[in-house]
């Protein structure tokens, strides 16, 4: 995958932030500059408070930022730590303080967990959670790609139920009544309760998860039951990657209860199961040395897995 940063993306699976910046009496500040940095990928994102004091700063790819402010006459403001999920909004209000521009007040607490921009019931899940938590098979457990499936997220989301490729319900909705977006562009299938297998995702390739279970916003229509929205990795400034195999093997396995093994009959029977889902990713800068520095503006991110069993 090979991209630059750009300020016009597909709908859905991007994040914002807004809030209202203030004086310390508490009047709103017109015009005063915002600025949110994407630490990983060095993109810039920049608007002014309007006539009210409120900015937003939409659109923006999942990932950690840096917020600024620098008004004349006051400190300038740097909020570090925000993380911007898919489909989520933050809300940071900004309360300057009087002073000089070369000086400054960095703040660095997360931001508030209570969703007050929204009413949307949702869940953010990252690859990594999914890595962590034993919520990911291969083989006929996966479902008819064999190798892990991005939908066993639903585990992690209550009140949802997935059998791979037979059945997603989502509170208590009907099945394939649920809708899925892959860097915002439609991949559902009507007649599979699931990403279909032809066009899945590689859970590794995967950056964050968002499943909206109930009173997701208009964007998010012809959807029943959940909407799940996935956005995938990409390349950063840093050189970055994974080496994965997630092996299967009978020598692993406890034997059958009450069986005997023909070849030693102090063992139990263990039934062959040898497979092995294994891959590597590869995230970095374009350069070309003494013609081109992709540093902050270009990008390439390469997946690649397969499936071996016996």
């Amino acid at each position: 995958m090979l991209h630059s940063p750009r300020r016009c993306f597909g709908q859905g699976d991007r994040g914002t932030i807004t809030g209202t910046v203030a004086d310390p009496a508490g009047a709103v500040v017109v015009a005063a500059p915002v600025e949110a940095r994407n630490r990983q990928i060095g993109s810039v994102f920049e608007t002014q408070s309007t006539g009210t004091g409120n900015y937003t700063l939409s659109q923006l790819p999942a990932g950690s930022y840096e917020l600024s402010i620098a008004v004349p006459g006051f400190k300038k403001y740097v909020r570090q730590g925000l993380t911007v999920e898919v489909a989520q909004t933050l809300r940071i209000d900004v309360a300057l303080e009087v002073g000089s521009a070369t000086e400054s007040v960095t703040v660095s607490e997360a931001a508030t967990l209570l969703k007050t921009e929204g009413g949307e019931l949702s869940h953010n899940v990252s690859a990594a959670r999914l890595d962590e938590l034993p919520v990911l098979s291969i083989g006929s457990a996966a479902g008819s790609s064999a190798v892990r499936n991005p939908t066993s997220v639903v585990q992690l989301v209550p009140g949802a139920y997935l059998n791979a490729n037979v059945n997603l319900k989502v509170n208590g909705a009907p099945a394939n009544t649920s809708a899925f977006r892959i860097e915002g562009q439609d991949a559902s299938n009507g007649y599979v309760a699931a990403v279909p297998a032809q066009v899945q995702p590689s859970v590794d390739s995967i950056q964050e998860v968002s499943i909206q279970t109930s009173n997701f916003a208009a964007e998010y229509g012809q959807v029943g039951g959940g909407f799940f929205n996935y956005t995938m990795k990409s390349g950063t400034n840093q050189l970055h990657g994974t080496v994965y195999d997630y092996f299967v093997n009978e020598v692993l396995n406890a034997g059958t209860p009450y069986t005997v093994s023909p070849n030693n009959p102090t063992e139990h029977i263990r039934t062959v199961e040898r497979r092995n889902d294994y891959g590597f990713t590869l995230g970095t800068p374009i350069v070309l040395p003494k013609l081109y520095d992709g540093h902050d503006k270009t990008f390439l991110f390469f997946n690649w897995e397969q499936l071996a069993y016996e």
